[in-house]
């Protein structure tokens, strides 16, 4: 109810998590029904849906600290400035009693701490996390909500990835016009399976590649365009498209952290350039002008 649900709502959800049963069917043979005692049934879309509310009370507790949840994934975020860990590791104390007293297990096996350290002197030794008696592993990148994230903000793993899982699509893409599929279904298979892996997140990590990066990227779209007989859109057109679009929405949001990184110059008509938006600013004053 803290949430602002009505009742019928909370009812709803209830009604919906109470007297489960699930089966099994392999073939024509269907399996006895059991009752499901926790959890929500596996694989149902909603699942994802209700832990959400499920862990929306749960806020850090020291401003230097970020909470990211996405699902069933929660990632904490801590500043150590000076050496001072004890906001951070009061942080991971709380989640993990938050855990505990919600009848949730935190998997630690699962748990990898990653630290990101741009100073010249990297003097200070970071002990380990202990989590329920359990060393968190460090680990020097680890790949997060389909992003490799490396402990120096490089993309080229993340890059090499993309453009391995792209060109193994290219196979059925080819596969498809052997078979004498249509012009268009040929471009709705591309636009689906393989634009979308090249373009996931690519206003993260697109403008840190490599010039040879950028080529490695582009082949995999000229092959898609020789193969669909049709013109597809550059990885530059679709970068600053997406790019601009992001920027819209983070002016529009005034929620955003990145909101006030937006600012106007006296005139009004252009943006004043902000070297973390970079790119994004000389793209929206391109409009502008």
């Amino acid at each position: 109810m803290g949430l602002g649900l009505s009742s019928s709502i909370c009812h709803w959800i209830l009604y919906f998590l109470t007297n489960r049963f699930q089966r099994v069917r392999v073939g024509s043979h269907l399996s006895a029904s059991i009752s499901i005692s926790t959890g929500s049934p596996q694989g149902c879309v909603l699942t994802p849906l209700l832990y959400t509310p499920y862990n929306h009370d749960y806020t850090p507790a020291h401003s230097s600290n970020t909470t990211i949840k996405f699902a069933d994934d929660t990632t904490v975020v801590g500043l150590i400035s000076e050496g001072d860990e004890s906001a951070y590791r009061a942080e991971v104390e709380q989640l993990t009693g938050w855990y505990r007293e919600n009848n949730l297990v935190l998997n630690t096996t699962k748990t990898k701490e990653l630290i990101v350290d741009f100073r010249r002197k990297k003097t200070e030794n970071i002990q380990p996390l202990c989590i329920s008696g359990d060393y968190v592993e460090k680990v020097s990148d680890f790949r997060y909500l389909g992003i490799q994230i490396e402990e120096d903000l490089p993309w080229s793993a993340n890059t090499s990835v993309t453009i391995k899982k792209a060109q193994q699509r290219l196979y059925f893409l080819r596969l498809l016009r052997k078979n004498h599929r249509s012009q268009k279904l040929l471009v709705s298979f591309y636009c689906c399976s393989i634009e979308s892996v090249l373009t996931y997140c690519m206003c993260v990590w697109y403008v840190s590649c490599t010039a040879a990066e950028r080529k490695a990227l582009q082949r995999v779209i000229n092959t898609a365009t020789k193969i669909t007989g049709c013109s597809l859109p550059s990885l530059d057109e679709l970068y600053c498209a997406r790019c601009l679009k992001k920027t819209q929405n983070i002016i529009r949001d005034l929620s955003h952290p990145g909101h006030k990184l937006f600012e106007l110059l006296p005139s009004g008509r252009r943006y004043r350039q902000y070297s973390f938006y970079s790119r994004a600013i000389v793209s929206l004053n391109a409009i502008k002008a």
